[in-house]
């Protein structure tokens, strides 16, 4: 069955997020000062990566809601007993410097005008629907995407097989018609495959292997991998 549409990832995906997220936490602390844990800015900039990804597994799973994550990130990374309030505050502050980092990828754009006519296009996020409407709003892209489906409101999350079937139900089509574009083997390709729709691995950084999905290293190279048949008829990478 033919292809009729795109389920896209936001984060690493379309807006690079780690850029931005290093280079607000970055200015963060330059104006907040080095908490007394951290020996050096770069170690602390890793260990709030290693943080974000902790509890943002803690969201997706439902232990936790969006606003405590947050929270918790913040407490955990200051290593402070902070009020909500306290910890709320932190991470606005925190968020206005992120925020002014924001960009997409250069091949972002490109190729959502190429894939425009063909494809229809629509958002699945393990995020919140404030946070990414606001992020795409921002970004000058949310009019490209029919539809945007977020894990905070959904109740479920991806690598769940329901989340990838909402984003489908939202285009009406059904799996085999969808492909979904993310930056995480599992979560995004793997998932998406296990659900009926053809997952498609974006590994910028090309760390490479898993032979069983189907992988390209920049958004360049979904378009002719769309025009192929049977599971694209690829190869396991064009990287």
């Amino acid at each position: 069955m033919a292809i009729r549409a795109v389920l896209w990832d936001i984060d690493d995906t379309i807006f690079d997020y780690s850029a931005a997220s290093r280079s607000g936490m970055r200015a963060h602390l330059g104006l907040e000062g080095l908490p007394g844990a951290y020996e050096t800015l770069e170690r602390a900039l890793d260990r709030w990566e290693e943080l974000t990804a902790y509890h943002w597994a803690r969201f997706a799973s439902g232990e936790t809601d969006w606003h405590g994550q947050r929270r918790d990130r913040a407490r955990a990374f200051v290593n402070e007993d902070m009020s909500d309030a306290d910890a709320d505050a932190w991470f606005d502050r925190h968020i206005a410097h992120y925020e002014a980092a924001w960009s997409l990828f250069p091949d972002a754009l490109p190729v959502l005008d190429v894939l425009a006519e063909g494809y229809r296009h629509a958002i699945l996020s393990n995020s919140s629907l404030p946070n990414q409407e606001r992020k795409l709003q921002i970004l000058g892209v949310r009019d490209r995407f029919e539809a945007l489906l977020c894990a905070a409101e959904l109740g479920i999350a991806k690598p769940e097989a329901a989340a990838f079937h909402a984003g489908c139900e939202a285009l009406g089509l059904l799996p085999e018609e969808v492909v979904y574009v993310g930056d995480q083997p599992d979560i995004d390709a793997r998932g998406a495959d296990e659900a009926g729709l053809k997952g498609v691995w974006l590994d910028r950084p090309g760390t490479g292997g898993r032979p069983e999905l189907i992988r390209i290293t920049g958004l360049d190279q979904l378009p002719d991998l769309l025009r192929l048949d049977t599971r694209f008829g690829a190869p396991d990478t064009f990287g």
